[in-house]
């Protein structure tokens, strides 16, 4: 392909000279858009020597130092199309940066795009001498600000960490040439407007700037106007899929039916599949259901501390994980070659959801499938979401093991052979089991020794404990075929522990091992306070369940439905 992308609807024949349309003009080289020798050996290195359409349009302007506003879908190369103008303006320093204060300034709103863009941006960085870094909560913040005391040249950051350090004096702003918002619709959709109208009015008003949106909403729109005089806009689309290598599909399945079908869409061979969920907990209770059926699959969310969301994506590229489960939160910020498919668990909140969910797969030109798995009730809803977001999906009536299913997604039967539960011992310095977000607390997976206190048990549905859902204290956990059993939760003075087979003595106020002496949770180390229940006391709640009560309960999925019930 020599020719740049057209954005004017074409023939679909092979014969593209028996259309007489406008003559497009030639595709420019890096080189004759104005980047340095050492970026354009860069990008050939990385076997990308034509510019996107969005590159292509956007590049002179913002080589040339103009304010632009780029319109263009995930996927479409707007990384490149800010970075490299940002790293060839700052090329032509002979000094390093200053202490704490960094010559550009890339916003973004999500921790695992931060690091993306710091991921695409580096190769060109370092051949030029230049430094780029990412400043993102849930990593620790006294490397940040010895980073920044180094000098920065290019800093990624997330609006939440950069006022952070704002405030603490530990990053000034007062040197910045150039700002970059990239997803700027989904920092309003996210609520970051203020922090970024805060940031944009602490750099200096005669800056370069760009915006880079999916869509340009009214927020986005009022951030234009304040912050971007005399801009230039450069668009690809209309804020609707315009991905011409995807092909979209509404899977039609019965009640009873979805995770069935679910579990064999898993199961396929070859590729990378995404699902999406609306919840922390349905992402969760998704990955338990497939990975009991074999399927090796890991859950993405914001539940999830920053160092298991960086390994998990880890093993999602390099095909450890082949199914990656993840909320919203991840549509913005995973950015994987390899995506051949794209799964709506749960319907997504609006359009721009779908497209960004979507734009997982079918990048660079790949292609790629998205289904949406839709019970009968979901049908209109769905329906309607794909037609405000510019799509043509396909309804097809699906079912377990039918044709049509295996022909779009390539599902097959999965093993039954269970799989330990997410994130068992894989660290080395880990303790045995997952333990979720608080390690101390007892709950979670305990890996291979059954009689552990709380976790999925594997094999033994009598076990005690179980996945505990997002809120622990509250809601206690699975309680299997003993009600009065079973870890419940960080609440000593009303919940308990975990209290073995043996009943339990007054004279205990931990866990004692073999003795059944019950573990009163947190407040077990103050000894002498007077909130800890004694281990005599009744529990008020003994008689509820909460919390992640069935398997087949629907509202422990949010749309991920369980066996079809008998009326």
């Amino acid at each position: 392909m020599t020719h740049a992308v057209s954005n004017t609807p074409v023939s679909t024949t092979s014969d593209t000279t028996a259309v007489p349309t406008p003559v497009a003009a030639p595709a420019f080289t890096f080189a004759e858009l104005g980047l340095p020798e050492a970026v354009v050996a860069a990008l050939a290195r990385n076997s990308i020597t034509v510019p996107s359409p969005i590159q292509e349009k956007a590049l002179p302007d913002a080589i040339a130092g103009k304010n632009v506003l780029g319109r263009a879908q995930t996927g479409s190369g707007k990384t490149l199309a800010f970075g490299l103008p940002i790293l060839q303006r700052l090329s032509l320093h002979t000094d390093r940066p200053a202490a704490k204060r960094p010559r550009s300034l890339v916003l973004v709103p999500t921790r695992e795009l931060a690091f993306q863009v710091v991921e695409s941006l580096a190769p060109y960085a370092n051949a030029q001498g230049l430094r780029v870094m990412p400043a993102v909560g849930g990593t620790p913040f006294n490397k940040q600000v010895e980073q920044l005391r180094r000098g920065v040249d290019v800093l990624v950051a997330t609006p939440g960490r950069l006022a952070d350090h704002l405030r603490q004096g530990t990053c000034i702003l007062d040197s910045i040439e150039i700002t970059a918002l990239d997803e700027a619709d989904q920092m309003a959709d996210m609520g970051f407007l203020p922090e970024v109208r805060a940031v944009l009015a602490g750099t200096p008003a005669d800056g370069q700037r760009m915006l880079f949106s999916a869509t340009l909403d009214r927020e986005v729109q009022s951030l234009v106007r304040q912050f971007l005089p005399d801009h230039v806009e450069h668009s690809t689309q209309d804020g609707k899929a315009s991905v011409r290598t995807m092909d979209h599909y509404v899977l039609m399945v019965d009640r009873g039916q979805k995770d069935l079908v679910l579990s064999e869409i898993g199961a396929r061979e070859g590729g990378r599949t995404i699902m999406f969920a609306r919840t922390k907990l349905g992402c969760d209770g998704i990955t338990d259901r497939l990975r009991a059926l074999g399927i090796a699959a890991e859950s993405l969310h914001g539940g999830k501390a920053q160092n298991q969301r960086t390994r998990v994506l880890e093993r999602f590229k390099n095909g450890r994980t082949p199914v990656l489960v993840a909320t919203d939160v991840a549509a913005r910020g995973i950015h994987v070659d390899g995506i051949d498919l794209v799964v709506h668990v749960d319907p997504p909140a609006d359009h721009k959801d779908y497209l960004h969910r979507a734009g997982r797969t079918a990048r660079a030109g790949e292609k790629g499938t998205v289904v949406a798995i839709v019970l009968p009730n979901q049908r209109r809803q769905v329906l309607r979401l794909t037609g405000m977001a510019g799509v043509k999906a396909t309804a097809v009536n699906v079912s377990p093991g039918s044709a049509e299913l295996n022909s779009i997604t390539g599902a097959k039967k999965p093993t039954g052979e269970p799989l330990r539960a997410e994130s068992a011992p894989r660290d080395r310095n880990s303790r045995p089991g997952y333990q979720g977000s608080n390690p101390r607390s007892g709950g979670g997976y305990q890996g291979s020794n059954p009689r552990s206190t709380g976790g999925y048990q594997g094999s033994n549905p009598r076990s005690s404990g179980g996945y505990q859902g997002s809120n622990p204290r509250s809601e206690g956990g699975y309680q299997g075929d003993r009600p009065r059993t079973g870890y419940q939760g960080s609440n000593p003075r009303s919940e308990g522990g975990y209290q073995g087979d043996r009943p339990r003595r007054t004279d205990s106020s931990s866990y004692r091992g073999s003795e059944g002496r019950g573990y009163e949770g947190r407040g077990a180390d103050n000894r002498g306070s007077d909130n800890r229940r004694p281990a005599s006391a009744p529990r008020q709640d003994e008689h509820r369940s909460g919390g992640f009560r069935s398997r087949t309960d629907r509202r422990s999925y949010d749309g991920f439905e369980g066996p079809a019930r008998s009326h």
